[in-house]
């Protein structure tokens, strides 16, 4: 039992889960949270992956409500569908960073 009241193993059992088999989902949703809104040009040059993967995975993002889209002339702006899941996306990856860099947990 620690100071406030978390037992060690209730902590250890909610590690970061185990990583998806293609490295380019995460990364591309991290990418959409942090700049609110890209196209695929701009998804394709951070992602390292080609356009036709980008648009296979940005699809699918879309169809699970993830991502959404809006055309602006001939481009689509690609975006996090709302701030909520914005934060479910951030706040894992932000807690490996605090892990990695030994940063102390906060509220």
């Amino acid at each position: 039992m620690t100071g406030d009241g978390w037992s060690a193993s209730a902590s250890t059992s909610t590690s970061a889960p185990a990583q998806p088999a293609d490295p380019t989902r995460p990364h591309l949703l991290r990418t959409l949270a942090n700049v609110g809104g890209a196209d695929v040009s701009r998804l394709t040059g951070s992602a390292g992956a080609s356009r036709t993967a980008l648009f296979q995975h940005l699809a699918k993002r879309r169809l699970s409500g993830l991502v959404a889209y809006r055309r602006d002339s001939r481009h689509s702006i690609y975006r996090m569908a709302d701030g909520h899941l914005r934060r479910l996306v951030l706040e894992p990856l932000n807690h490996a960073e605090h892990v990695v860099t030994g940063e102390p947990p906060h509220d």
